[in-house]
Protein backbone atom coordinates (compact mmCIF):
# COMPACT_ATOMS: atom_id res chain seq x y z
CA UNK A 1 0.00 0.00 0.00
CA UNK A 2 0.85 3.55 -0.55
CA UNK A 3 0.03 6.27 1.78
CA UNK A 4 -0.69 9.82 0.69
CA UNK A 5 1.55 12.83 0.29
CA UNK A 6 1.20 16.56 -0.52
CA UNK A 7 0.54 15.95 -3.82
CA UNK A 8 -1.88 13.33 -3.46
CA UNK A 9 -3.48 15.48 -0.91
CA UNK A 10 -3.68 18.53 -3.42
CA UNK A 11 -4.57 16.43 -6.47
CA UNK A 12 -7.95 14.75 -4.46
CA UNK A 13 -8.18 18.16 -3.56
CA UNK A 14 -8.29 19.96 -6.85
CA UNK A 15 -10.25 16.76 -8.19
CA UNK A 16 -13.54 17.57 -6.30
CA UNK A 17 -12.86 21.16 -6.12
CA UNK A 18 -12.71 21.32 -2.61
CA UNK A 19 -11.57 24.23 -0.15
CA UNK A 20 -11.11 23.53 2.91
CA UNK A 21 -13.56 25.24 5.28
CA UNK A 22 -13.38 26.37 8.90
CA UNK A 23 -16.50 25.56 9.95
CA UNK A 24 -16.01 21.79 8.89
CA UNK A 25 -12.72 21.66 10.59
CA UNK A 26 -11.07 20.64 7.68
CA UNK A 27 -7.25 20.55 8.15
CA UNK A 28 -5.86 17.10 6.04
CA UNK A 29 -3.20 15.73 7.18
CA UNK A 30 -0.14 15.10 4.28
CA UNK A 31 2.52 13.09 5.95
CA UNK A 32 3.17 9.64 5.69
CA UNK A 33 6.06 9.60 8.84
CA UNK A 34 3.20 11.33 11.33
CA UNK A 35 0.28 8.53 10.14
CA UNK A 36 2.32 5.88 10.61
CA UNK A 37 3.19 7.65 14.22
CA UNK A 38 -0.18 8.26 15.24
CA UNK A 39 -1.30 4.48 14.63
CA UNK A 40 1.57 3.30 15.78
CA UNK A 41 0.40 4.64 19.01
CA UNK A 42 -3.20 3.52 19.24
CA UNK A 43 -1.39 0.20 18.80
CA UNK A 44 -4.12 -0.70 15.93
CA UNK A 45 -3.35 -4.23 15.15
CA UNK A 46 -4.14 -6.43 12.32
CA UNK A 47 -7.90 -7.85 12.11
CA UNK A 48 -9.38 -4.92 14.40
CA UNK A 49 -12.09 -3.29 13.35
CA UNK A 50 -11.60 0.50 13.72
CA UNK A 51 -13.91 3.49 13.74
CA UNK A 52 -12.56 6.70 12.39
CA UNK A 53 -14.62 9.85 12.37
CA UNK A 54 -13.94 12.66 9.53
CA UNK A 55 -11.84 10.55 7.61
CA UNK A 56 -11.49 13.41 5.05
CA UNK A 57 -9.12 12.28 2.06
CA UNK A 58 -8.06 9.41 3.71
CA UNK A 59 -4.45 9.98 5.54
CA UNK A 60 -5.01 8.39 8.35
CA UNK A 61 -7.72 5.94 7.23
CA UNK A 62 -4.64 4.49 4.74
CA UNK A 63 -2.40 4.15 7.64
CA UNK A 64 -4.90 1.86 9.75
CA UNK A 65 -5.89 0.20 6.91
CA UNK A 66 -2.04 -0.77 6.21
CA UNK A 67 -1.54 -1.91 9.68
CA UNK A 68 -4.02 -4.83 8.88
CA UNK A 69 -7.29 -3.34 10.37
CA UNK A 70 -10.69 -2.80 8.76
CA UNK A 71 -12.05 0.74 8.76
CA UNK A 72 -15.51 2.01 9.16
CA UNK A 73 -15.24 5.54 8.58
CA UNK A 74 -17.85 8.37 9.30
CA UNK A 75 -17.80 11.19 6.90
CA UNK A 76 -20.31 14.46 6.96
CA UNK A 77 -19.08 15.50 3.66
CA UNK A 78 -20.56 14.10 0.68
CA UNK A 79 -17.82 14.69 -1.74
CA UNK A 80 -15.13 13.19 0.39
CA UNK A 81 -17.50 9.94 1.73
CA UNK A 82 -17.98 9.42 -2.03
CA UNK A 83 -14.38 9.57 -3.16
CA UNK A 84 -13.07 8.07 -0.31
CA UNK A 85 -12.92 3.94 -1.66
CA UNK A 86 -12.28 5.39 -4.67
CA UNK A 87 -8.70 6.65 -3.04
CA UNK A 88 -8.14 3.42 -1.22
CA UNK A 89 -8.78 1.15 -3.71
CA UNK A 90 -6.10 3.02 -5.86
CA UNK A 91 -3.47 3.22 -3.10
CA UNK A 92 -3.87 -0.49 -3.01
CA UNK A 93 -6.27 -1.44 -0.09
CA UNK A 94 -8.01 -4.47 0.47
CA UNK A 95 -11.41 -4.35 -1.18
CA UNK A 96 -13.37 -5.42 2.12
CA UNK A 97 -10.77 -3.07 4.36
CA UNK A 98 -13.27 0.23 4.14
CA UNK A 99 -16.90 1.31 4.76
CA UNK A 100 -17.76 4.77 4.55
CA UNK A 101 -20.81 5.98 6.64
CA UNK A 102 -22.20 8.83 5.44
CA UNK A 103 -23.66 11.10 8.24
CA UNK A 104 -22.98 13.63 10.90
CA UNK A 105 -20.93 12.08 13.37
CA UNK A 106 -22.82 13.63 16.24
CA UNK A 107 -26.12 11.41 15.38
CA UNK A 108 -24.76 8.24 14.34
CA UNK A 109 -26.82 5.43 16.76
CA UNK A 110 -25.02 2.47 15.54
CA UNK A 111 -21.68 1.17 13.79
CA UNK A 112 -21.11 -2.11 11.61
CA UNK A 113 -18.96 -4.88 12.55
CA UNK A 114 -18.17 -3.29 16.64
CA UNK A 115 -14.97 -1.33 16.58
CA UNK A 116 -13.01 -1.86 19.28
CA UNK A 117 -10.82 1.07 18.78
CA UNK A 118 -11.44 4.80 17.72
CA UNK A 119 -8.72 6.48 15.42
CA UNK A 120 -9.54 10.22 14.44
CA UNK A 121 -8.14 13.72 13.69
CA UNK A 122 -11.03 15.39 15.05
CA UNK A 123 -12.85 18.79 13.92
CA UNK A 124 -11.70 21.39 16.22
CA UNK A 125 -15.19 22.85 15.99
CA UNK A 126 -16.84 19.49 17.26
CA UNK A 127 -14.03 17.34 18.94
CA UNK A 128 -15.20 17.34 22.47
CA UNK A 129 -19.40 16.89 21.71
CA UNK A 130 -18.10 14.15 19.47
CA UNK A 131 -15.72 11.93 21.29
CA UNK A 132 -17.81 11.71 24.05
CA UNK A 133 -20.86 11.14 22.20
CA UNK A 134 -18.84 7.53 21.37
CA UNK A 135 -17.45 6.62 24.43
CA UNK A 136 -21.13 6.82 25.21
CA UNK A 137 -22.61 5.23 22.39
CA UNK A 138 -20.22 2.77 21.72
CA UNK A 139 -19.25 0.80 25.03
CA UNK A 140 -16.85 -1.74 22.64
CA UNK A 141 -14.50 1.19 21.46
CA UNK A 142 -12.32 0.05 24.49
CA UNK A 143 -9.37 2.61 23.16
CA UNK A 144 -8.86 5.80 21.42
CA UNK A 145 -6.37 7.94 20.29
CA UNK A 146 -7.26 11.30 19.05
CA UNK A 147 -5.67 14.01 17.30
CA UNK A 148 -6.70 17.30 19.02
CA UNK A 149 -6.42 21.29 19.24
CA UNK A 150 -4.09 21.49 21.50
CA UNK A 151 -5.79 23.36 24.01
CA UNK A 152 -8.71 20.92 23.85
CA UNK A 153 -6.65 18.28 24.35
CA UNK A 154 -4.92 19.65 27.47
CA UNK A 155 -8.48 20.06 28.77
CA UNK A 156 -9.54 16.75 27.98
CA UNK A 157 -6.58 14.56 29.43
CA UNK A 158 -6.06 17.66 32.85
CA UNK A 159 -6.14 16.52 36.30
CA UNK A 160 -8.67 18.29 39.22
CA UNK A 161 -6.93 21.26 40.81
CA UNK A 162 -4.75 21.76 37.51
CA UNK A 163 -5.82 25.14 35.30
CA UNK A 164 -7.67 23.94 32.56
CA UNK A 165 -9.41 21.18 34.45
CA UNK A 166 -13.14 21.15 33.91
CA UNK A 167 -16.41 19.55 32.66
CA UNK A 168 -15.18 18.05 29.54
CA UNK A 169 -11.84 16.56 31.73
CA UNK A 170 -14.70 15.20 34.14
CA UNK A 171 -16.91 13.80 31.74
CA UNK A 172 -14.04 11.97 29.50
CA UNK A 173 -13.10 10.67 32.98
CA UNK A 174 -16.09 8.87 33.62
CA UNK A 175 -15.80 6.03 31.19
CA UNK A 176 -11.62 6.46 30.25
CA UNK A 177 -8.08 7.03 31.69
CA UNK A 178 -6.93 10.04 29.41
CA UNK A 179 -3.65 11.13 28.64
CA UNK A 180 -1.58 13.19 26.54
CA UNK A 181 0.56 11.03 23.68
CA UNK A 182 2.58 13.92 21.89
CA UNK A 183 2.57 16.45 19.91
CA UNK A 184 1.81 17.31 16.42
CA UNK A 185 3.24 19.63 13.89
CA UNK A 186 1.11 22.04 11.90
CA UNK A 187 3.37 21.85 8.96
CA UNK A 188 1.50 18.14 8.17
CA UNK A 189 -1.75 19.73 7.68
CA UNK A 190 -2.55 21.23 4.52
CA UNK A 191 -3.98 23.95 4.91
CA UNK A 192 -2.07 25.05 7.56
CA UNK A 193 -4.04 25.36 10.82
CA UNK A 194 -3.40 28.20 12.76
CA UNK A 195 -3.24 26.34 16.09
CA UNK A 196 -1.14 23.51 17.54
CA UNK A 197 -2.43 20.39 18.12
CA UNK A 198 -2.08 16.86 20.29
CA UNK A 199 -2.11 13.38 20.72
CA UNK A 200 -5.17 12.01 23.04
CA UNK A 201 -4.87 8.82 23.98
CA UNK A 202 -8.10 6.95 26.08
CA UNK A 203 -8.00 3.40 27.64
CA UNK A 204 -11.71 2.78 28.60
CA UNK A 205 -12.02 1.56 31.84
CA UNK A 206 -15.79 -0.08 33.94
CA UNK A 207 -18.08 3.03 34.45
CA UNK A 208 -18.23 3.55 38.10
CA UNK A 209 -21.96 3.70 38.00
CA UNK A 210 -25.26 3.14 36.25
CA UNK A 211 -27.11 5.26 33.45
CA UNK A 212 -29.07 7.43 35.34
CA UNK A 213 -26.28 7.92 37.62
CA UNK A 214 -24.01 9.63 34.53
CA UNK A 215 -27.05 11.45 33.65
CA UNK A 216 -27.62 13.18 36.93
CA UNK A 217 -23.70 13.25 37.27
CA UNK A 218 -23.38 15.04 34.19
CA UNK A 219 -26.14 17.46 35.00
CA UNK A 220 -23.99 18.20 38.54
CA UNK A 221 -20.61 18.93 36.62
CA UNK A 222 -22.20 21.11 33.77
CA UNK A 223 -24.03 23.22 37.24
CA UNK A 224 -20.68 23.49 38.74
CA UNK A 225 -18.35 24.39 35.34
CA UNK A 226 -21.15 26.84 34.47
CA UNK A 227 -20.31 28.80 37.64
CA UNK A 228 -16.55 27.76 38.16
CA UNK A 229 -15.92 30.56 40.30
CA UNK A 230 -18.88 29.96 43.12
CA UNK A 231 -18.21 27.97 45.69
CA UNK A 232 -20.33 24.53 45.30
CA UNK A 233 -22.84 25.19 47.78
CA UNK A 234 -23.84 28.55 45.94
CA UNK A 235 -23.51 26.96 42.14
CA UNK A 236 -25.72 23.95 42.70
CA UNK A 237 -28.15 25.65 44.99
CA UNK A 238 -30.87 25.98 42.16
CA UNK A 239 -30.06 22.09 40.96
CA UNK A 240 -30.16 20.48 44.30
CA UNK A 241 -32.16 22.83 46.21
CA UNK A 242 -31.89 24.61 49.61
CA UNK A 243 -30.08 21.64 50.85
CA UNK A 244 -27.06 21.93 48.67
CA UNK A 245 -24.71 22.50 51.66
CA UNK A 246 -26.11 19.32 53.21
CA UNK A 247 -26.06 16.97 50.14
CA UNK A 248 -22.07 17.78 49.28
CA UNK A 249 -21.41 17.30 53.28
CA UNK A 250 -23.24 13.81 52.64
CA UNK A 251 -20.82 13.40 49.73
CA UNK A 252 -18.05 13.73 51.66
CA UNK A 253 -17.38 17.19 49.42
CA UNK A 254 -16.48 20.61 51.25
CA UNK A 255 -18.97 22.99 50.60
CA UNK A 256 -17.02 25.83 49.74
CA UNK A 257 -15.13 24.10 47.80
CA UNK A 258 -15.01 24.54 44.17
CA UNK A 259 -15.91 22.46 41.06
CA UNK A 260 -12.03 22.27 39.66
CA UNK A 261 -11.14 20.47 42.84
CA UNK A 262 -13.31 17.20 42.51
CA UNK A 263 -12.86 14.07 40.36
CA UNK A 264 -15.22 12.14 38.55
CA UNK A 265 -15.94 10.02 41.82
CA UNK A 266 -16.64 13.20 44.07
CA UNK A 267 -19.11 14.54 41.35
CA UNK A 268 -20.84 10.89 41.41
CA UNK A 269 -20.96 10.71 45.39
CA UNK A 270 -22.74 13.95 45.51
CA UNK A 271 -25.19 12.62 42.49
CA UNK A 272 -25.96 9.64 44.87
CA UNK A 273 -25.90 11.80 48.03
CA UNK A 274 -28.80 13.73 46.34
CA UNK A 275 -31.11 10.34 46.45
CA UNK A 276 -34.53 10.54 44.57
CA UNK A 277 -33.99 14.73 44.06
CA UNK A 278 -34.99 15.38 40.89
CA UNK A 279 -31.85 16.20 39.14
CA UNK A 280 -32.57 16.62 34.70
CA UNK A 281 -29.65 16.69 32.94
Amino acid sequence: MRLLGPAEVRELAARLELTPTKRLGQNFVHDANTVRRIVAAADVVPGEQVVEIGPGLGSLTLGVIEAGARVVAVEIDERLARLLPETAAAMGAPADALEVIRADALEVAELPGDPTALVANLPYNVSVPVLLHFLERFPGIRRGLVMVQREVGERLAARPGGKVYGGPSAKAAWYADVRLAGSVSRQIFWPVPNVDSVLVRLDRRPEPGSEAERQRTFAIIDTAFGQRRKMLRQSLAGLLGPDAAAILTEAGVDPTARGETLDIGAFLAIARAAGLRRVSA
